[in-house]
């Protein structure tokens, strides 16, 4: 008799309790649960041990995750005010940076919840902020792409878009929408919209570890709309920055039409960037200019402007380093990632001429 039940319990009763639990239940227990919470401290004070909020949770950790924990499960957590400072490079923007409590209920959130329930549903063309992703998964994506297209089309067009201030743009009512279609958990529901109204509507804080998930999410059917929909083959997207590739010209026109009516059903707008160009000009993506030549050989440089700003960059933390204000280790470790991010591309000459430049002013020959 005990074995019937035993075998019954395997066989029907417990796939399903392993069953709803993965999928919609038990969901807020999961990033709330003790373990889950101290795992995502961890994770969250790696490389941040300097800072003072950092060191101060620290003495008291074990205290301030219980605590945390007592807050999510009583629903009285509220989100901390925002550190806001401005950044200038790449482009000018707004960083809003959240406590270190913040960071740690962020971290669970999207480890246990987010990255599970919403990340399976994006196109596999979709480049930013997933494990195994990145800007070298997306560059050399974009490489095959146009390598692919010119061996089937030799030439044709693409239409490179870009979304008018992403981030500041996102709509608190359309996001949330979206997450219902995801997550049924009314308690992890109201965690996210406890994240996303910490700022005004429209608009999501650059700094936020849910806020890269939710602008993830934010253009999702976007991507399957064109994919899907307008039977796109050569599609890429970082953020809010993509590409179509197609040898018809007017198929892109109509493309680019419809694509205008999605993102203004998301309150958004392309931008003046967003053109269609000759295949054979290749595209500005990622960072990086990157071409197909005549016999289908495929180059990628740095564009322009990227050269100037890290040339005008290193120069001057190499005269501060002369000057004593700067430590050679802490230059050295910037300019070796950038070494890194430049040898992505057909570099060789530009990263030469870089090193002569800086061994020139650190030698004091300049």
């Amino acid at each position: 008799m005990l074995k019937s039940i035993h075998f019954l319990l395997q066989k029907s009763v417990l796939p399903f309790l392993k069953k709803i639990n993965t999928k919609v239940y038990f969901m807020f227990e999961l990033l709330t649960s003790f373990a889950n919470l101290y795992k995502a401290y961890k994770s969250a004070k790696v490389g941040k041990g300097y800072k003072n909020s950092t060191a101060r949770f620290e003495t008291m950790a074990l205290e301030g995750i219980l605590m945390i924990q007592e807050q999510l499960k009583n629903k009285t957590y509220k989100v901390a005010e925002y550190n806001q400072f401005e950044v200038t490079r790449p482009k000018r923007r707004i960083i809003k940076a959240c406590s270190f409590q913040d960071k740690i209920v962020q971290h669970s959130l999207c480890d246990n919840v987010l990255v599970p329930c919403i990340y399976k549903t994006f196109i596999d063309e979709n480049f930013a902020g997933q494990i195994g992703k990145g800007t070298l998964y997306g560059l050399d994506s974009l490489k095959s792409a146009m390598i692919d297209f010119h061996s089937k089309h030799k030439n044709g067009w693409i239409l490179k878009c870009d979304i008018t201030k992403f981030f500041y743009n996102i709509d608190h009512n359309i996001l949330k929408a979206k997450l219902r279609k995801h997550i049924d958990d009314e308690k992890v529901l109201w965690l996210c919209d406890l994240f996303i109204d910490s700022t005004d509507n429209p608009g999501l804080p650059l700094g936020n570890q849910v806020s890269q998930s939710f602008a993830l999410l934010y253009l999702n059917d976007l991507d399957h709309y064109i994919k899907d929909e307008l039977g796109i083959e050569y599609y890429g997207r970082y953020m809010d920055d993509f590409y179509l590739l197609h040898h018809d010209k007017e198929c892109l026109k109509y493309c680019k039409d419809m694509i205008v009516r999605q993102v203004k059903e998301l309150k958004l707008t392309l931008n003046g960037k967003t053109q269609i160009m000759p295949f054979k000009n290749g595209v500005d993506f990622l960072g990086f200019h990157t071409y197909i030549t005549k016999n289908g050989m495929p180059i990628r440089k740095l564009r322009n402007s990227n050269k100037r700003t890290a040339k005008k960059k290193y120069r001057k933390m190499a005269k501060l380093v002369v000057a004593g204000k700067l430590s050679k280790d802490k230059f050295m470790m910037s300019y070796q990632s950038w070494r890194v991010h430049a040898s992505h591309g057909n570099c060789k000459k530009l990263i030469h001429n870089m090193d002569c430049m800086i061994d020139e002013i650190l030698e004091g020959r300049r």
